[in-house]
């Protein structure tokens, strides 16, 4: 059969369904508009003459190849599972430790730093600005000293560590670097993943020090040094988890994601690196929201997408620098206090369609986290959710198991598409610095962020437990509760490993670190030199200020 017969007859054949469905709607009407949270609306049904124009080998193609839509990896799950991760962080590096000894031994196979909120905007602990927030979201890093507790007992060789740290990366990575050599381990032999993404903490997260173009400076100095020193190590991971929790929908986390991505690629380049030379160290860091189907067609784009750029706006010609990699977090805004154990459920979904869409590794959440830091317990099961996906319900045993669906292949265009346009219009605004600083991209989040908590407010979207099913004299759940002396540890800390420092070292590699950022030198060196002198974080981070000066946030109305 010709392909215009064979389009013919299923037209027809549409056509008599279509019969039937009006038959249907008369004695049954639908429930409401069905749509995504990008606001796509959902067909009834999808079939071959969605995918008209389709082309299996410029948009599928094998797994494993251009341009990995279906995955990175010839074999997937079938060969290794993804990264098992959980964040964890909270008050003391002791605790901190503690908690990853024992994730280790229960099976997750990396780990995932969160700091406080001092450490992440460079201060020390004992600074006016961090009284109350020392331990309180993450763990507490001043020095050296907390960084060799934290990964105390911990194979740094074997096990690959994720930080979340965005303006003091360069720092945190230094330390990390440090604690591996006093343990006697090769650099070569190092593997993690330093967020270091500052262009999403203009619009989404708000712990920025220093202004954007400084920023970019030290970030692509990190890209150089650690591509000869560290080689294992990703360097960047570009980040839409945050931009989604302040909510974007699916399409702008891709877009604003990726928009972000070619504004560090064009700044390395801009620098003199080969595209080639750092773009295989470049990972990216997804949201897993609630929308199932959306999400899983969102991951498959947003690879599709980026192998594109590369090879044909910065020609590109190692496979590795088209390949997005991801790591991928369940999402944190959907959880809810009210009726916490729903949260289980949320989170299985999520990281199932992480799973689905090919993710490098997964971190979920946990049942508590609208409430309080998680408990053990919860983060247990947290772990034990991704376990179940990877070992029990047969959905790695294949790859990209809904490869050729109708729909899914159909919403993969669809967000492509709507993404392609997003990044057209930050190229005309200038690239991803000047449309932050226009305001442009912080807009489109509100605009869509507003939408959403509207559509919750008048029940079109439906949270269980918030604006439908409701239940009065909930039990409580156990919390993790913090140690309120935390805090005057950490300074009491801090203030010995000042105490006993060589001063003068100390000294010496703070004035070759503001000697190098008055000129144009790789900032890493001088700042891996101050670390093991023993120089605290809000000192290093100090002299950078002196330098740089602090960002101001513009008000975006």
């Amino acid at each position: 059969m010709s392909r215009q017969a064979h389009d013919l007859e299923c037209t027809a054949a549409r056509e008599a369904w279509w019969e039937k469905v009006n038959k249907s709607l008369e004695k049954h009407p639908e429930r409401k508009a069905f749509k995504t949270d990008s606001d796509y609306e959902i067909e009834r049904v999808y079939d071959v003459l969605d995918l008209e124009t389709f082309n299996y080998q410029e948009q599928l193609n094998w797994p494993g190849d251009y341009p990995y839509t279906r995955g990175i990896q010839p074999t997937m799950y079938r060969g290794r599972l993804w990264t098992m991760r959980q964040y964890a962080g909270f008050g003391s590096a002791e605790a901190t430790n503690e908690r990853f000894r024992y994730l280790l031994e229960q099976g997750q196979t990396g780990l995932s730093v969160a700091f406080d909120l001092p450490t992440q905007i460079g201060y020390d602990s004992d600074h006016p600005l961090a009284r109350g927030e020392v331990g309180k979201v993450g763990v507490a890093i001043d020095s050296l000293v907390d960084m060799e507790i934290l990964m105390d007992q911990i194979p740094l060789d074997q096990v690959s560590t994720s930080m979340t740290i965005n303006s003091p990366a360069a720092v945190l990575l230094a330390m990390y670097m440090a604690v591996a050599e006093k343990q006697g381990i090769a650099m070569k032999q190092l593997n993690g993943t330093i967020q270091n993404d500052i262009l999403k903490e203009y619009v989404a997260r708000g712990t920025y020090i220093f202004p954007p173009r400084e920023s970019m400076r030290i970030i692509v100095d990190i890209f150089a040094y650690a591509g000869k020193m560290i080689p294992n190590w990703n360097t960047i991971s570009i980040s839409g988890y945050h931009i989604r929790e302040a909510g974007s929908t699916a399409v702008q986390e891709v877009a604003f994601t990726l928009g972000n991505a070619i504004a560090y690629v064009e700044a390395a380049v801009a620098a003199g690196l080969e595209v080639d030379q750092f773009a295989p160290r470049l990972s990216f860091f997804f949201n897993a929201h609630s929308n199932f189907f959306e999400e899983i067609a969102k991951f498959r784009a947003a690879r599709r997408i980026w192998a594109r750029l590369m090879k044909e706006r910065f020609g590109a010609k190692n496979p590795r620098s088209m390949m997005l990699r991801f790591h991928t977090q369940t999402a944190g805004s959907t959880l809810t206090a009210q009726q916490p154990d729903v949260n289980l459920m949320r989170v299985a979904f999520q990281a199932l369609s992480a799973v689905l869409g090919g993710t490098q590794s997964l971190h979920t959440n946990s049942r508590d986290e609208a409430l309080a830091l998680p408990s053990e317990q919860s983060v247990l099961l947290a772990l034990r959710t991704q376990q179940v996906i990877g070992y029990e319900i047969g959905v790695t045993d294949t790859v990209d198991p809904l490869g050729g669906s109708y729909f899914i292949e159909k919403l993969t265009d669809q967000i492509e598409s709507e993404v392609l346009n997003y990044i057209r219009k930050i190229d005309q605004l200038g690239g991803a610095v000047e449309a932050i600083e226009k305001g442009f991209i912080q807009k489109e989040i509100q605009a869509s962020a507003y939408r959403y908590q509207k559509e919750i407010e008048s029940q079109e979207r439906v949270v269980v437990g918030v604006n439908r099913f409701t239940s009065s004299g909930e039990q409580p759940i156990d919390l993790l509760k913090m140690d309120p002396a935390t805090s005057q540890r950490q300074v009491e800390r801090l203030k010995e490993v000042r105490i006993s420092r060589n001063q003068a070292k100390v000294a010496e590699t703070l004035n070759e670190l503001r000697r190098t950022a008055q000129g144009n030198n790789n900032l890493m060196p001088a700042i891996f030199e101050a670390v093991k002198a023993y120089a605290t974080l809000g000192e290093i981070c100090g002299v950078l200020r002196d330098l740089f000066g602090e960002y101001q946030q513009q008000i975006i109305i």
